[in-house]
């Protein structure tokens, strides 16, 4: 393949990458990591604790490193100084699975816990710190066009716009500030959190995301491995209609075939 996803000075062939949390069971949880062909999937540093590595967390075990790329989150942090600590804490654990050379974070600061937005201020706060020492940043945001700028400027990876609320399904709601981020950057733009349906995805990629992240819309399928599949495709599908370019909609009918035929 020639169409390279390239964040930081990585570059990947999928354009999807998954969550490891909220499965059903660890067999769900891999079967849907296989199906998806993922090479990137993301785990909330935070939340791995003494209970989950019992349960959900297994995974880190039985995933093949060498074809996976960890990226780290520091989901469930209220401050940029939280999130600081949890990419720290993220980039160790990439070491000790093999992989001594990740730099990687997705950095989230939510200090909202019943609407779970994202904190722009915190967000930049921490951003310019990781930056500096070395991170590949990707964070997730708001739809702010400005905030996305301020974010490149400082020297993140990636941007990762939400398109409606985490885990709430609801596709994309913010349209237009999605569209003027991709138009905007220079960088990949990864639309994260809201995705639904397989619709919702190749909707994003049309529009010209880079790729998507998800995990709820999976891990909360009646079969998630399937949706997995489902997903796969359609952010396949959505990618290639972004590069053929699709027609220009117009108000009337037109026919398809217009030359009117000469009979003598």
């Amino acid at each position: 393949m020639t169409d390279f996803l390239k964040i930081g000075k990585k570059y990947f062939n999928s354009r999807l990458m998954l969550g490891t949390g909220k499965y059903p069971n660890l067999v769900s949880n891999l079967a849907s990591i296989e199906k998806s062909e993922t090479e990137i999937i993301t785990v909330a540093v935070r939340r791995i604790n003494n209970e989950t590595l019992n349960s959900q967390f297994q995974v880190l075990n039985k995933i093949n490193w060498e074809k996976i790329w960890l990226l780290p989150n520091t989901a469930g942090s209220q401050t940029a100084e939280e999130a600081i600590r949890a990419a720290f804490l993220g980039r160790e654990l990439a070491s000790k699975l093999g992989q001594e050379e990740n730099n990687f974070v997705k950095l989230e600061v939510i200090s909202d816990p019943k609407y779970l937005l994202p904190d722009p201020i915190g967000t930049l706060k921490a951003a310019e710190f990781l930056v500096r020492k070395g991170f590949t940043v990707l964070p997730y945001i708001n739809a702010d066009p400005i905030l996305a700028k301020h974010l490149e400027d400082i020297g993140c990876a990636t941007l990762m716009p939400l398109g409606s609320p985490i885990g709430s399904g609801q596709g994309i709601q913010n349209l237009e500030s999605i569209k003027i981020i991709i138009e905007n950057a220079k960088i990949p733009v990864i639309v994260d959190a809201g995705i639904g349906k397989p619709s919702d995805a190749s909707q994003a990629m049309e529009l010209g995301a880079s790729a998507i992240l998800l995990n709820t819309a999976v891990a909360k399928a009646k079969k998630p491995e399937k949706m997995a599949k489902a997903m796969k495709l359609a952010i396949q599908a959505g990618r290639l209609s972004y590069l053929a370019g699709s027609m220009s909609s117009n108000k009337y009918a037109q026919a398809s075939s217009p030359i009117k035929l000469k009979i003598n």
